[in-house]
């Protein structure tokens, strides 16, 4: 009551007081962004780790398999959550949104499958530059799909994105790696799942959505690896806490920060801190497994990620 009579007496209000009550709430909203920031930057930290516990992973158990358990694992995990607001505040859904979901899943198990087939073959550091070109190929997409006439930025972060995939991928010779190709197709897909969530997001709560694509993309793994990866089941005794730990940290907690960090953060704050998985998959990569890159193909990455921060910057400028 105070508060509300104080901002109907502006004359009366000490200038001091009024200056230090607009600082004060200065400092809490900067804190407030700081700590979603920091949930974002976590985030990428822990997405570009995965990248590398998926490579560990990918040599010893089927790449159906390995998804199929993961996402149920965490769709499991988030369940109690989606539960609990369900029943605080019933979602409205139809069979559009139903349908929706299931579709969302389907190009979540295509981008998911196709990103850990390709890091049979290729690094830590190449699948997550190349995976952050979904960032490119949105607004391509919704050129083609759409008629959304892409700007000649858009155009120019496209060329950036595809001379850095030449130089990284390539190292400048004309020799594609096969596991980089499939992560560029996975990148197609993960653009189509940003597309579809991106309009889901609006039409249904944030973690029902995520269990119900969680657990399309699930059963499909696990069936597919039932039906031909049955022999391959065994490496499941080495790599189990790779299951665990992509499935509870980087699909379970990584959302939940992830959706928790943008509810507070600028929409180009969270674009530019999540872009940065592609480092921390680099940095990882080099830590923890030796990967090098040579002189040419770092310019690569960072030609690459000069195409994704413009696309991303320009994106939430218009």
């Amino acid at each position: 009551m105070y508060g509300i009579r104080l901002r109907c007496l502006p004359g009366i209000i000490n200038p001091n007081v009024e200056q230090d009550l607009n600082s004060h709430q200065l400092n809490t909203r900067r804190t407030t962004r700081l700590k979603a920031d920091l949930m974002l930057l976590s985030v990428a930290i822990i997405w570009g780790s995965a990248f590398v516990v998926q490579r560990v992973a990918a040599p010893h158990v089927g790449i159906f398999t390995f998804n199929g358990l993961r996402f149920m694992l965490a769709a499991w995990v988030l369940l109690p959550i989606a539960v609990r607001n369900r029943l605080r505040s019933p979602a409205v859904s139809n069979k559009k949104t139903l349908l929706a979901v299931v579709v969302a899943g389907v190009l979540l198990w295509g981008g998911a499958s196709l990103q850990q087939a390709g890091l049979r073959y290729t690094t830590a550091a190449n699948a997550g530059f190349i995976t952050g070109l979904y960032v490119v190929f949105i607004p391509l997409i919704l050129a083609v799909g759409f008629r959304r006439q892409p700007s000649k930025y858009i155009w120019t972060a496209a060329s950036l994105s595809a001379i850095g995939l030449f130089l990284l991928s390539t190292g400048g010779r004309l020799s594609l790696n096969p596991g980089d190709v499939l992560e560029l197709a996975g990148a197609v897909f993960w653009a189509l799942h940003v597309i579809l969530i991106g309009w889901l997001v609006q039409r249904l709560e944030v973690f029902q959505m995520a269990v119900g694509q969680y657990l399309v993309c699930g059963l499909l793994g696990v069936v597919f690896g039932l039906a031909i990866e049955l022999d391959e089941w065994n490496g499941l005794v080495d790599i189990w806490w790779a299951v665990v730990y992509t499935g509870l940290f980087s699909a379970a907690v990584g959302y939940t920060l992830q959706a928790a960090g943008q509810r507070i953060a600028p929409p180009a704050d969270a674009a530019i801190i999540l872009s940065i998985e592609a480092v921390f998959a680099a940095l990882f990569g080099w830590l923890l497994l030796g990967e090098l890159l040579d002189p040419i193909q770092l310019i690569g990455c960072g030609v690459i990620f000069s195409g994704i921060l413009l696309a991303q910057v320009y994106t939430f400028r218009t």
